[in-house]
């Protein structure tokens, strides 16, 4: 336990998105998930923002691993600057999955589901220069190159 805040997420950039509804074959969650990134898409856009999912937020209060704890899932939108280098807002929806914490009370969960953002904001900087996000980028242009050079046909035979 080397860090005050445990933050673990998948990233999906939103620009590619190339379908807005569900597979055909899709159970009630994915539906779900289909329809939060598809108001995501409607509400935020799809340049310079990324969607969170499968996300959680830990908090550790004392050194004891059995006291102290208090975990929050979330979900939603970060974007970031033109340039795709800092992570300007998040717009998340954060909720309390557990916690071992026997002084928490319902201000304390408001505030630290508040605290969330600004740490996933931390937390995403520390993503984009850690690389992965300008590796996706240079996935997605030379894939752009691609479809460019064969005239929007890339797959198998065409």
């Amino acid at each position: 336990m080397s860090r005050w805040v445990e933050i673990a997420f998948d990233c999906l950039p939103l620009r590619s998105v190339a379908r807005l509804d569900p597979p055909l074959d899709a159970d009630a969650k994915l539906i779900e998930k289909s329809k939060r990134i598809k108001s995501a898409v409607q509400t935020h856009g799809t340049h310079n923002t990324y969607y969170l999912h499968n996300a959680e937020c830990v908090f550790h209060f004392t050194n004891d691993e059995t006291k102290g704890m208090v975990a929050f899932a979330f979900e939603g939108v970060v974007a970031t600057c033109s340039q795709d280098l800092t992570a300007l807002s998040a717009t998340l929806d954060v909720t309390l999955q557990c916690e071992d914490c026997s002084w928490l009370n319902q201000t304390i969960v408001q505030w630290l589901q508040e605290t969330v953002q600004h740490a996933v904001l931390v937390e995403f900087n520390r993503f984009i220069a850690a690389g992965d996000l300008r590796r996706t980028s240079e996935r997605l242009e030379a894939l752009e190159k691609e479809l460019e050079s064969r005239q929007g046909f890339v797959g198998m035979y065409l």
